[in-house]
């Protein structure tokens, strides 16, 4: 005569701590993670027709403020400083060096003043900084015919 079969208990795990414990590391990490620095300063950017998509790395962006202020940012991760004009040719020139293959990014407010945007082309020329990137507001047609900004940077 054969073996009589044992029968087998099944095991119930329950699954409902993991998932709390899952939703709790989600929630946590949502909140305490900042995707973007807050900005330094908040410029209104000249409208385009042009797009053109922003690098996220080897870029060097100098912001121009309405007021003429200047703000200088290695990434579009770091925080921005404020610089002087008098030592923004050095600024630039110390970053260049560093890394030759870095691209220029000029931020400037619509209605910053002309004499400082010719004040930062003169220092651009004497850095031989010749290719540089001027960013602005993506324009698009919306219906009715005026021209509208969108709502991201180009």
């Amino acid at each position: 005569m054969g073996k009589p079969k044992v029968k087998r208990i099944g095991v119930k795990i329950d699954m409902t701590p993991m998932v709390d414990v899952a939703f709790l590391l989600l929630i946590f990490f949502m909140s305490t993670t900042s995707f973007k620095p807050p900005e330094e300063v908040t410029v209104q950017l000249p409208s385009s027709h042009s797009e053109y998509k922003v690098p996220d790395a080897g870029v060097l962006i100098l912001t121009v403020s309405k007021d003429g202020d200047l703000f200088l940012q290695r990434g579009t991760a770091e925080a921005a400083a404020q610089v002087q004009m008098t030592e923004l040719s050095e600024q630039i020139t110390t970053a260049r060096t560093r890394n030759p293959s870095l691209r220029m990014i000029v931020k400037a407010d619509e209605n910053a003043n002309y004499g400082a945007m010719e004040d930062v082309m003169n220092v651009l020329q004497e850095t031989y900084t010749n290719r540089f990137i001027l960013m602005t507001e993506l324009e698009t047609e919306v219906p009715g015919g005026t021209p509208g900004a969108a709502s991201g940077e180009h």
